[in-house]
């Protein structure tokens, strides 16, 4: 087995590996030669038929794991001619030993909130169809219940069942044309992998979701920011509003803000209001890179490390959701660039996400040509903990007891 760390192949150690995670998928990719390690040597090897058979027509494979598990490689492979542009899922690679499935990949959140065992759908079922028969006149809930039943969303299955952290879509509209995004892509590219929201809903539409959530669901999460939707802080009096009449009848709970961080000055106005949390989506920290990504109209990566420090100047709590690709995370370049971010600014927790795209067209977008082999992702997190021992890591927004 061959794991890709970028352009570089490498066979992944023991302490690399973990059995394929419940609820994960395993994805043919088309137009994809394998590459493995020859055993005898120690080198990558390009296999261009099944060496049992000799047939050809062979592809590479990558698993999509379940939620919080973070790559160490990406699937090991030689795009042939026209090969087909990837879809907005990440590629771990997968290897088969002793009758079972292995990923390059180590779990990152203990947190059990979207493990595959949890769902029930026939009582995601039942409970989703009592609720939007229940609020036939509020427009969310009738749209987390498509995102819940058509997209199988694991926010908005937990907001049916009752528990832990629910979705507040509530931007039909964004301030950034990122290369990877989940909720809308151009004509002629590959798919987006759910529909946006069509219309901003209500302050009431909204609280009517988030104030019984709050005050019954178990260590209960609200957040506005999904993947559903474009940039919540192009709806700052909206969510103003929402914050205001939720904390008017409950202090339960915490409010959290996934969002590209755009704004400070909105940021500023909800941390007033009552927003508890931030969690800033960054797939890098060097303004270059992250310009080409996130395409932005009318902020900068100045604006995002602005936002942080007022969020953490309120004393609020404040993630990176950092889009972990190995090969361009783990670039010793951008594990400095990240370390003067995180010196700088003082956040809490980094999310560490799979970036969901074709790796190749995400080295093409941002034109990463890294300088340096890369550190490895294991090495990457160790040398980060050791150097901020202050700060957490997992994959999920946290709930945020404020009477501890």
């Amino acid at each position: 087995m061959a794991g890709a760390s970028g352009e570089f192949f490498s066979c992944p150690d023991q302490n690399e590996l973990i059995e394929l995670p419940e609820g994960s998928e395993l994805f043919v990719l088309p137009n994809r030669l394998p590459v493995g390690i020859e055993p005898e040597t120690g080198e990558p090897a390009l296999l261009d038929c099944d060496p049992y058979t000799g047939d050809t027509g062979i592809a590479a494979v990558a698993a999509f794991m379940s939620p919080a598990h973070t790559a160490v490689y990406t699937a090991a492979y030689q795009s042939q001619n026209k090969a087909p542009l990837l879809p907005l899922f990440a590629y771990t690679a997968v290897g088969w030993m002793d009758g079972k499935f292995w990923v390059a990949a180590f779990r990152s959140d203990q947190d059990i909130r979207q493990d595959t065992a949890g769902f029930d759908q026939d009582i995601i079922n039942q409970r989703t169809a009592k609720k939007l028969k229940q609020h036939q006149d509020n427009r969310l809930i009738q749209h987390l219940g498509k995102c819940c039943l058509t997209y199988g969303c694991p926010a908005a299955r937990n907001y049916f069942l009752g528990r832990w952290e629910a979705p507040l879509p509530s931007s039909p509209t964004c301030n950034a044309s990122c290369v990877g995004c989940i909720s809308l892509q151009p004509s002629g590219c590959c798919p987006s992998t759910q529909d946006r929201i069509r219309f901003t809903p209500t302050s009431r539409e909204i609280a009517e979701i988030a104030i019984p959530h709050l005050e019954k669901a178990p260590r209960p999460v609200v957040s506005f920011g999904q993947g559903c939707e474009g940039e919540p802080l192009l709806q700052t009096p909206l969510l103003e509003q929402s914050i205001q009449l939720i904390r008017q009848q409950t202090d339960k709970g915490t409010i959290n803000l996934n969002s590209n961080a755009s704004l400070p000055d909105a940021v500023e106005k909800l941390a007033v209001v009552g927003l508890d949390s931030l969690r800033v989506s960054m797939n890098s920290a060097r303004p270059a890179f992250h310009q080409r990504y996130y395409r932005p109209a009318g902020f900068s990566f100045q604006d995002v490390r602005r936002s942080i420090e007022v969020m953490k100047a309120a004393e609020k709590h404040v993630s990176l959701n950092y889009f972990v690709l190995p090969g361009f995370t783990d670039d010793p370049d951008e594990y400095d660039a990240l370390c003067e971010l995180i010196a700088a600014t003082g956040p809490d927790l980094i999310q560490l996400r799979n970036l969901n795209m074709d790796p190749e067209q995400y080295r093409k977008a941002v034109q990463h040509t890294p300088k340096k082999p890369p550190m490895g992702m294991l090495r990457w997190l160790e040398s980060l903990q050791a150097q901020f021992p202050a700060l957490k890591f997992g994959y999920f927004n946290p709930y945020l007891n404020r009477e501890e």
